[in-house]
């Protein structure tokens, strides 16, 4: 590779890897929030919030390469117009044909990443989640529920005290459950019971041999005392039931054959990413051109603002294609075709000058 194509690669990488860094420690205080929130109101056990918190890190790569890539190229050769780099080269005779070798050496790996991203390992992590949700919610531990300690129910609504947990955690010995609702509390203790888990992923504690008593919180009489063979006591749901023919879960091969709409939906959301990606970078190098009086961030909001409305535009297509209101043959081909093909113009028409119109005889005559 010659030495100018090196320059160029290493600062539109180092650039790049700087704005994908700043990117992700952003989305990273995103994802700790929502995972924080799913935990607090007991849609999501404690135990599982590392693992959950890389695997919606690695399904958000198709979403946050892009824009890094785009803003890292329009940064780099922002400064390069800044530093009178880019009137140099072009002096020499390079054009933006020139330069797409050292372009494309950055821009090609990172469009393969978004695929295998999206099309590989985005699936994958969302099944692995839904996964370890769905297996976590059957075990008292990973649920937040450990013996000799008072566990507040989520939401506020009281506490549930464990003995003992013996075997594997589905089962458990001398609990103790406090709740309140309104002006009423509710007492309820047993010796032994299990965790349980019906088809729509509610969770239940499945009481045997206890009392339960109920009355008012402030003064009062109006108590009841009941004995029990058997009791349940319902447990905030789980945050999503997993359903293995989830088009969001299938992996792509699966989606190809699939007749339904929600499954060609999801199947073109996931070949948009890529090709995305590369009319981004493309579109990135004209809109970072720039003049020495010239806004230094005009066009870096610009292209934001491209991909906000290219990024939204496939989540609504997504779902036309779901709903049947577009034939799915169309599919997105109609938003990543276009899109496409208007940065490519824009690369190879970047830096051309108009050809003066010859005058003439009788203008020359004037």
């Amino acid at each position: 590779m010659p030495k100018l194509d090196r320059y160029l690669l290493s600062e539109l990488a180092q650039t790049t890897f700087a704005t994908l860094v700043v990117l992700l420690i952003v989305s990273v205080g995103g994802v700790i929030t929502d995972v924080l929130k799913d935990i607090a109101s007991g849609r999501l056990p404690a135990g599982l919030m590392l693992a959950q918190l890389g695997l919606v890190l690695l399904s958000w790569l198709p979403l946050i390469l892009p824009l890094a890539l785009m803003l890292g190229l329009m940064l780099g050769v922002g400064r390069l117009y800044r530093d009178s780099e880019m009137p140099v080269i072009a002096a020499m005779g390079i054009g933006p044909p020139h330069l797409l070798r050292p372009l494309m050496a950055l821009v090609l790996p990172v469009v393969v990443v978004v695929g295998l991203c999206s099309l590989w390992l985005g699936p994958m992590a969302e099944r692995t989640s839904r996964l370890m949700i769905n297996e976590a919610n059957r075990n008292l531990v990973i649920s937040g529920l450990s013996p000799g300690s008072f566990t507040e129910i989520p939401g506020g609504g009281g506490v549930v005290y464990v003995g003992a947990m013996p075997g594997d955690g589905s089962r458990f010995e001398r609990i103790f459950i406090y709740r309140h609702s309104g002006d009423r509390l509710d007492i309820t203790t047993a010796n032994t019971g299990s965790l349980s888990v019906d088809d729509g992923g509610e969770r239940y504690l499945t009481l045997d041999n206890g009392f339960q008593v109920e009355g008012p919180m402030d003064a009062g009489l109006d108590y009841r005392l009941m004995r029990y063979a058997s009791n349940e006591v319902r447990l905030p749901a789980g945050k999503e039931r997993y359903d293995p023919n989830d088009p969001k879960v299938l992996p792509t091969t699966q989606l190809v054959g699939d007749p339904r709409r929600a499954a060609g939906a999801e199947l073109h959301a996931r070949l948009a990413p890529p090709l995305l990606t590369l009319a981004f970078a493309l579109m990135a190098i004209p809109l970072a051109r720039s003049t020495p009086r010239q806004a230094r961030y005009g066009g870096a909001m610009m292209g934001f603002f491209a991909y906000l409305i290219g990024m939204n535009l496939v989540q609504v297509g997504q779902g036309w294609l779901a709903s049947g209101r577009i034939a799915p043959g169309l599919g997105l081909w109609w938003l990543v075709l276009p899109l496409l093909a208007g940065a490519v113009w824009l690369y190879f028409r970047d830096g051309r000058m108009r050809r003066s119109r010859t005058p003439t005889l009788q203008e020359a005559g004037r």
